[in-house]
């Protein structure tokens, strides 16, 4: 439930800051007259993303076994990389994300009413079913679906909550940091969503090696204790894994992880150039300082 949580989240908070710079920016121009397309593209979005949960919800029931291993761990790594790439792609255009919304919506004022639409379908619909793709995923990975789904409806809720303050100057929420932490987290639920995936396709013989695991934790975590199910619930953990899950598992940590840190790296950096050079050129505007005056000595004599 903490997973899907925190995914909805940060995705509904994602979504919550790109309609709120959209709806701004036509406030801006004077055109609140085409907020009604706007908000008709991001209905169709949220249509969009509930009927993606919805198939993958009750869609599968009609296929064999083997189908709906082969769909479930296609699905389950196709989650992983939709994450991963929103991850990646936050941490490195959130800095220009207004920037880039206000030139789209320049763009598609100029062309047509239904660009306008579908900018506001592109600009939430990508958030929409990436939220549906990885709440499903680790629903099926072992999480409770109930407790999944709920989790995923309290953070779009919450995030619903905190980008409404925002946008009223009502709270003041450092988003750069929980984007930055909330990412980092996601990375390990998307390593267990996709080891849950290869397994499933190990299940299905797309991929060998499947009843043979590469050791057992079952003494240290047993089936059915408490911890073990939070740990499958957020993490997708299993007590006794294959080879091929390991693998999958620590290729991807031992990937991702070093990338991502490496990315906040340089953004810290060029952070603290643009400051340096912005004080650079604050002085450098300045008007001089006044000469100090010397004392005039004063004759005694």
């Amino acid at each position: 439930m903490l997973a899907t949580y925190l995914i909805g989240l940060r995705e509904g908070l994602e979504a919550g800051l790109v309609v709120g710079i959209l709806v701004a920016y036509l406030g801006k121009l004077g055109r609140r007259d085409l907020l009604g397309r706007l908000w008709a593209g991001i209905g169709l979005a949220i249509a969009v993303a509930l009927g993606v949960g919805a198939a993958l919800t009750w869609g599968p029931y009609a296929m064999t076994f083997q189908a709906q291993e082969i769909l479930g761990g296609t699905l389950s790594i196709v989650a992983v990389a939709m994450v991963t790439w929103m991850t990646f792609w936050m941490g490195s255009h959130g800095a220009t994300l207004s920037k880039e919304l206000r030139s789209s919506m320049d763009a598609a004022i100029d062309r047509s009413w239904f660009a306008i639409v579908l900018l506001g379908a592109l600009s939430v619909g990508r958030e929409g079913i990436e939220t549906a793709l990885f709440v499903w995923a680790n629903a099926a990975g072992g999480a409770e679906p109930l407790y999944a789904t709920l989790g995923a409806v309290l953070g779009i809720l919450t995030a619903v909550v905190i980008s409404w303050g925002i946008s009223r100057g009502l709270v003041r929420f450092n988003l750069g940091r929980f984007f930055t932490w909330t990412g980092l987290f996601l990375i390990f639920v998307a390593a267990g969503v996709l080891a849950y995936g290869v397994g499933d396709l190990q299940e299905a013989s797309v991929i060998p090696g499947w009843g043979a695991p590469a050791y057992s934790l079952t003494g240290l975590v047993p089936p059915g204790s408490w911890y073990g199910t939070v740990l499958a619930g957020i993490f997708n953990f299993t007590p006794e894994p294959t080879w091929a899950q390991v693998f999958a598992w620590v290729g991807y940590v031992a990937v991702t992880v070093p990338l991502y840190l490496l990315m906040l790296r340089r953004r810290g950096r060029a952070r603290a150039a643009a400051a340096a050079a912005k004080t650079t050129t604050a002085e450098a505007s300045a008007p001089p300082e006044p000469a100090a005056l010397e004392p005039t000595p004063v004759d005694t004599h």
